[in-house]
């Protein structure tokens, strides 16, 4: 397998890795209130994040911050409720999520917190510190980011056109499964 298909697919796999389900679980919530109309703005969300991990991989990989996996492992379950609880509280309000540049602020930061997760596993994968795995590592989870935003796009118009839903129960119904489903996680790795 070329260099370029292993990072790609360790990104993809990074993603889509039900043991390792807090990705799937932030990107679910974060475009849970969105439709089919608004994928650009969802595809730049989710594209936002993909940078912020990036970013995040990218000053693990040189060395420049070093964060403790303690508090990144609490902190990434944070984000996710952080996520749901935006959404319950927005679910009536569909302008403020389209004009919310704070929104995209989040995303990214949330984006950084995520990537230190997996940073230090990627170091010792590229221990020849190049850019280039990087880059083919951020494809392969813009990749698997947008199948799972694909995914949840599918289920929330069926959810819509087959059993009823309107968009603000769609949106309280998903975001309160990932709190109940993340709630675990942020008990597990509870620092204090």
């Amino acid at each position: 397998m070329s260099e370029f298909w292993f990072y790609f697919t360790l990104g993809l796999e990074h993603v889509l890795d039900w043991q390792a389900y807090d990705h799937v679980l932030f990107i679910i919530v974060l475009c849970a209130a969105y439709s089919l109309d608004s994928w650009k703005r969802l595809l730049i969300l989710v594209t936002v994040f993909t940078l912020g991990h990036t970013l995040s991989l990218f000053l693990t990989n040189y060395e420049v911050v070093s964060v403790s996996s303690t508090w990144i492992e609490f902190l990434i379950p944070i984000t996710i409720i952080s996520a749901a609880l935006y959404n319950l509280a927005t679910a009536s309000r569909e302008q403020e999520r389209k004009s919310s540049m704070v929104l995209y602020a989040v995303t990214l930061f949330f984006g950084l917190i995520h990537g230190f997760g997996f940073g230090r596993y990627f170091n010792e994968i590229n221990d020849d510190k190049e850019i280039w795995p990087l880059i083919e590592f951020a494809l392969g989870i813009e990749m698997a980011q947008i199948i799972v935003v694909l995914a949840v796009v599918v289920i929330g118009i069926l959810a819509k056109y087959l059993f009823r839903f309107n968009r603000r129960d769609w949106i309280l119904v998903v975001s309160s499964i990932v709190i109940g489903m993340t709630l675990p996680m942020l008990i597990e790795n509870w620092p204090f």
